[in-house]
């Protein structure tokens, strides 16, 4: 196979992915996610099998075993997420994101070093590939006997029932997000290089080692040039998200280093700077190549892969619980469409243009490398779009807690487990409506604070617990018995307490002249003017 047919393979592969992605994530959204991840990882093991047995000069037969795998890997990959989402919240969720995404450099880099270590021992290619599906089956006994499917949004207090809309009001719902769309734009770019670099890279290599001994690599040699670039992929790829996950979170929270600069902005920060700081080190291994290109790749793959696990909990964080499979599903299309699909094509198509009719290795070897100078560019312009999204990102947010009718979870000077305590709704009345049955586990607490005389409402935040005193003078409050994402036994807090307090503080300053009662109701007291 020439350079354009080695670029197809990948091509028709995403190409496949990104047009079954938004399928599985509009069903994701409103059918059980579990079955969808079983089949898909079912079709992906059959592809995977038959794929090693297409015989030479069937090449469109192991093009089309190569799509069907993509077909595989959309339908867990776009729902995959959303069962993290609604299994955990806040931090929890930052760091289990964390692990999914670690999945991705680690298994692409235990691919090339498994494989070729496999195809070196048994002289067989085939043999490399039939190691995976062997994964895959273990992991369809795993989701069947311990994944439970999980309720969409209930871990994060939301109450909105299961939605009905069509597919096209999710689009429109979902790019209508400043941030979403700047985001998938800086992945589009950002998946270019990866993509590119992951295909292109052990050839280039290769060509470089070739000029540098000054002969051809042998079968053992190209399979160590695999084995090493596998190494760097899986040990890039599992630093650079642990990274860049860690350094967003307590940049966030204003811990550690990030004490004296928290902001709400850390997470597309830390991604800005991650592509941006890769650039020099992509550009140098390019320059080195001949002399020594492994230090330059790494680096430049850890900074890139910070941004892996982040982007996901941007998503998470941004859209609503019933749309939130949807979104990933178009985020994934349309970044694989014009990143990583196109990118390995485009970038051979262009190196056979730049060589011509120049088969040497020297020829081989400068085409690509000047080809590979777009990615190269498109590293920029994903640094860029992630700065331009620290703009959006902050009221972005905001607003899905609004449509949710939820508490941001990072919010709150509370533990994890304890952030959902009070969830807001929106007020019917103003009177007070407490149900004393012990045996209720949600009361309400309904109030309208009085005005002085310029019409100001006159509340002492001393006499609100539990961040009351934090919120809209006008709510009503729902107060739910362990109510907690994540651990239910982790917490000392909940709703009888705060009626406790409110009660000892009604007894104590209900005879007091300073205080006067709300309304015609006596279960309320405040501070007089």
């Amino acid at each position: 196979m020439d350079d354009s047919q080695s670029g197809m393979l990948q091509t028709v592969f995403i190409s496949f992915y990104m047009i079954f992605a938004p399928v599985f994530g509009y069903l994701g959204d409103r059918y059980n996610r579990k079955f969808m991840m079983i089949f898909g990882i079912v079709i992906w093991i059959i592809a995977v099998i038959l794929s090693t047995f297409c015989a030479p000069g069937h090449y469109y037969l192991f093009l089309l075993c190569r799509g069907i795998v993509g077909i595989g890997e959309a339908s867990y990959s776009t729902v995959a997420p959303t069962i993290i989402g609604d299994l955990f919240v806040g931090a929890a969720r930052t760091k289990v994101l964390m692990l999914f995404s670690i999945a991705v450099p680690v298994g692409s880099g235990l691919g090339f070093i498994c494989g070729s270590t496999i195809a070196l021992i048994t002289d067989s290619w085939q043999w490399g590939v039939r190691f995976s599906p062997i994964l895959g089956i273990l992991c369809i006994i795993a989701m069947i006997f311990f994944l439970d499917e999980p309720a969409r949004g209930a871990n994060e207090g939301s109450q909105q029932p299961g939605d009905d809309a069509t597919l096209w009001e999710d689009i429109t719902y979902i790019c209508s997000i400043p941030s979403y769309v700047l985001v998938t734009l800086s992945i589009i770019a950002a998946f270019f290089t990866i993509g590119t670099l992951s295909w292109w890279t052990p050839k280039f290599i290769r060509f470089a080692y070739t000029i540098a001994m000054k002969k051809d690599p042998t079968k053992a040699e190209v399979n160590y040039i695999n084995l090493t670039f596998g190494i760097i992929t899986c040990m890039s790829g599992l630093l650079g998200v642990t990274m860049g996950t860690l350094m967003a979170r307590s940049w966030r929270d204003g811990k550690g280093l990030f004490k004296n600069c928290k902001t709400d902005n850390a997470d597309v920060l830390v991604c800005a700077i991650g592509m941006l700081v890769s650039l020099p080190f992509f550009f140098a291994a390019l320059m080195l190549a001949i002399i020594n290109v492994n230090a330059c790749i790494f680096i430049a793959i850890l900074c890139m892969c910070w941004t892996w696990a982040i982007n996901v909990d941007i998503v998470m964080s941004i859209v609503i619980p019933n749309r939130r499979a949807t979104a990933l599903a178009i985020q994934s299309l349309v970044s694989h469409l014009f990143g990583d699909a196109s990118a390995p094509y485009i970038t051979g198509m262009f190196s056979d243009w730049v060589r011509g009719n120049n088969e040497s290795v020297y020829g081989h070897f400068y085409s690509l490398k000047t080809a590979l100078y777009i990615p190269t560019f498109m590293i920029v312009i994903s640094g860029s779009l992630y700065l331009a999204t620290s703009f959006f990102i902050t009221s972005d947010r905001k607003e899905a807690l609004f449509l949710m009718n939820a508490v941001d979870p990072n919010a709150q000077n509370l533990p994890e487990d304890q952030s959902n305590l009070v969830r807001p709704e929106s007020p019917d009345s103003t009177v007070f409506d407490n149900n004393d049955d012990d045996d209720d586990d949600i009361r309400e607490i309904e109030f309208e604070p009085t005005d002085d005389d310029d019409g100001i409402p006159t509340i002492d935040s001393r006499r609100l617990s539990a961040g009351l005193d934090l919120l809209p003078p006008v709510i009503s409050w729902r107060l739910e018995d362990e109510a907690f994402p994540i651990s239910r036994s982790a917490t000392n807090v909940n709703s009888s307490a705060i009626y406790q307090n409110l009660a000892s503080l009604r007894d104590a300053e209900s005879s007091s002249d300073e205080y006067e009662s709300v309304g015609d109701s006596p279960r309320y007291w405040l501070p007089r003017a």
